[in-house]
């Protein structure tokens, strides 16, 4: 979230909110209580103690987001390993909001996005494992060259995709132990792009 839309959400200024996170200004017990029954972690912003699993998704529920925001459907890679490529019935980890001025800005529909955790270390240098990408479910055009999701053989998958000559597909794995994988024409029958990875959401490390 911006500080400006995060500032409106605690009842402070974005200049407030800047100086809290800048470590200039202490948060004062309002604040606190208010972010706290939005959902915020407020042993974590206080103590680096998390008060739920780390392995937990870090979201802000907003009871009522309001209409600036657009809901975004989060799963789990491995959950969701079901045919075709619709997510209608697959189990959502969980839902977050984006600003939807924000996600037009980088051309993407709202209503096409989708996000995916990441599962394993072949995309490692790109996406790490553990990492949440958000999909472009109208892009599925492999001329672009980019990383995709795709379901190979009826397993969703994420690897960076080139059209060769002739209408074959190379995915590569950018991590370098493992090998790339050319489909053939004749085998494309096995494959179907889902979507282009666009935006990834992961921990700094």
């Amino acid at each position: 979230m911006s500080q400006t839309l995060f500032g409106d959400l605690a009842q402070v200024t974005k200049k407030t909110q800047m100086l809290y996170e800048g470590g200039q200004r202490s948060p004062k017990a309002d604040y606190l209580t208010v972010i706290a029954e939005q959902g915020v972690d407020v042993q974590y912003v206080l103590t680096g103690n998390r008060s739920v699993p780390e392995s937990e998704p870090l979201s802000m529920p907003l009871r009522e987001p309001g209409p600036d925001l657009s809901p975004v459907k989060m799963y789990d890679i491995e959950a969701a390993a079901g045919a075709g490529r619709s997510f209608e019935g697959e189990p959502v980890k969980t839902t977050l909001y984006f600003s939807t001025a924000e996600l037009s800005e980088q051309g993407l529909d709202p209503a096409q996005v989708v996000g995916i955790k990441v599962r394993g270390d072949s995309m490692d240098g790109t996406l790490a494992d553990g990492d949440w990408v958000l999909v472009d479910r109208s892009n599925r055009d492999p001329k672009q060259e980019g990383v995709f999701l795709l379901l190979v053989s009826g397993e969703r998958r994420i690897k960076r995709v080139q059209r060769l000559a002739g209408g074959a597909l190379y995915l590569i794995s950018d991590n370098d132990h493992y090998q790339p994988e050319m489909i053939k024409p004749q085998d494309m029958h096995d494959v179907e792009i889902l979507g282009r990875c666009e935006i990834r959401i992961g921990r700094i490390v």
